[in-house]
């Protein structure tokens, strides 16, 4: 199964992810998942990404934002009934194309300190989890160099 990646830049493309989304991620440790924050967040140069199965459901958003020749990015959990389909891998591969199309040196990832499936997966695409910590030191960096 593949997934779909669209971009949310209206209030209404927002809102559907959002709202589509609000169960699965309301308590996600690496997002303060409200309309707020998202709001916030493209207010600080991040696109919004929503992820669509072959369904048409949204099982995850994702952020990216490039600055200074790196495509900086982060990603909700995917809602559980969807785990082990091999999602996030393709999420990841949404990332590096991104990164390429875009001409960028680097992959910046971030995930929750204690996000473990989330270092196992960036392990297995190339990535190397560097010193920096972001939010109190909870969220965690990762790098791949393109």
């Amino acid at each position: 199964m593949s997934l779909s990646f669209f971009p949310a830049k209206k209030v209404k493309e927002i809102e559907e992810i959002y709202n589509y989304t609000i169960d699965a991620f309301s308590d996600s440790p690496d997002f303060n998942w409200t309309l707020d924050e998202i709001k916030k967040e493209l207010g600080e140069g991040w696109e919004l990404y929503g992820v669509k199965n072959e369904d048409g459901e949204v099982v995850a958003a994702a952020f990216s934002k490039l600055e200074d020749k790196a495509l900086l990015t982060k990603n909700t959990g995917l809602k559980i009934n969807h785990q082990g389909a091999g999602y996030s891998h393709q999420i990841k591969e949404f990332f590096e194309g991104e990164a390429k199309s875009r001409k960028a040196k680097k992959i910046l990832h971030y995930c929750r300190i204690d996000n473990f499936r989330m270092y196992s997966l960036n392990e297995s695409h190339g990535y190397k989890k560097t010193d920096r910590k972001l939010n109190d030191g909870q969220v965690v960096e990762w790098e791949k160099k393109l």
